[in-house]
């Protein structure tokens, strides 16, 4: 009785095979090539940057980016000196300095010096 139940439940819910693997034959999914985007950021791919994120042929990312803004960006991004938003670079430095963080003194320099943006890195973009 077990028997008949199962053979009745095969053809029920019989399921079809596609593709599959035949003797002497290749099937058509092994041989046909996938063809990848013209443009794909992907692994195998040869296009280093997206013309996206290229403006007016330089990339977005060195803007005005020297070895003094480099010290900056680093003391904008470290947030053991507290948060950068809504204050400027110096506000930061002498509050890290009340508060004996210890914030390095070359930034303290840059920003007196004038030459360089007062505000953080994030200012304006948040």
């Amino acid at each position: 009785m077990a028997s008949t139940a199962s053979r009745d439940m095969k053809g029920f819910y019989r399921q079809k095979k596609s593709g599959g693997i035949t003797k002497g034959k290749t099937s058509k999914a092994s041989t046909s090539k996938k063809q990848q985007p013209k443009n794909a950021a992907s692994f195998g791919s040869d296009v280093a940057q997206t013309p996206a994120l290229i403006s007016h042929g330089a990339l977005d990312i060195n803007d005005g980016y020297d070895e003094n803004e480099s010290v900056l960006r680093q003391f904008d991004m470290n947030m053991a000196y507290g948060p950068c938003l809504g204050m400027d670079r110096l506000a930061r430095w002498e509050r890290a300095q009340k508060l004996g963080l210890n914030p390095p003194k070359e930034v303290e320099a840059l920003v007196r010096e004038g030459k360089v943006g007062a505000m953080c890195l994030w200012d304006g973009r948040v």
